[in-house]
């Protein structure tokens, strides 16, 4: 049908930044903005375009339409792309004619003004203009904070000395139980020895005193 065709190809484009979407990065650093986007049937004239929405609390209500911060274009899957327009401080990284359609990019001598959404957007006419997006979330930090793992590390500690001691035990157990069957066999084995032994001295049915010589005729 026309219109699961259309569902179908809409679908077939996808723009992801990665397993998570959030980036913290130092004031005055450079920080890497990843994006990239898979197609199924391929790709023709394709433009792609970051923007940024800052976060900042401002005092006009109006809302802040986002700012286009890079914008390329990719001829198709044998061509890198190509520049149309892009922020001084926008620098591209990625590559398309690779294994991935990679279109990241790097924000050069990070300030706090930065901090704000970032969306990589990109349009493939060759899928009847099919769009996607994606989002990532950058944080402006006047410096990196260690992380404590000294919980996390006695966490693992006591689970890991409880573990130990658990496998200790089992194995006593099993030595103990090895020594009380050795022990109990070895009981068993005097108890048969000494009945036997008995029998034979005190003339009891087979044994030797209870085997006396015929009478005679």
């Amino acid at each position: 049908l026309p219109g699961l065709h259309i569902f179908a190809v809409t679908l077939a484009l996808e723009v992801s930044v990665g397993k998570t979407n959030t980036v913290m990065a130092l004031n005055n650093s450079n920080v890497l903005l990843p994006c990239v986007f898979t197609t199924c049937i391929g790709f023709q004239d394709l433009v792609f375009s970051w923007y940024f929405n800052t976060t900042e609390l401002v005092a006009d209500p109006a809302p802040l339409l986002p700012l286009q911060i890079y914008q390329g274009k990719i001829k198709n899957k044998a061509t890198e792309p190509t520049l149309i327009w892009h922020n001084p401080r926008v620098e591209f990284v990625g590559s398309t004619t690779k294994k991935d359609n990679n279109i990241s990019i790097v924000l050069n001598g990070v300030e706090f003004s930065d901090a704000g959404r970032y969306t990589c957007h990109v349009k493939n006419p060759k899928e009847r203009n099919a769009q996607h997006n994606a989002t990532i979330f950058l944080t402006v930090v006047h410096k990196m904070v260690e992380t404590d793992n000294t919980v996390t590390l006695i966490i693992v500690g006591v689970v890991g000395g409880l573990i130990g001691l658990l496998i200790l035990f089992m194995l006593i157990k099993r030595v103990v139980l090895f020594i009380i069957k050795k022990t109990q066999d070895g009981k068993k084995e005097c108890l048969v020895s000494s009945s036997g032994n008995d029998n034979t001295e005190n003339g009891l049915a087979g044994s030797k005193a209870e085997q006396k010589a015929p009478p005679k005729a």
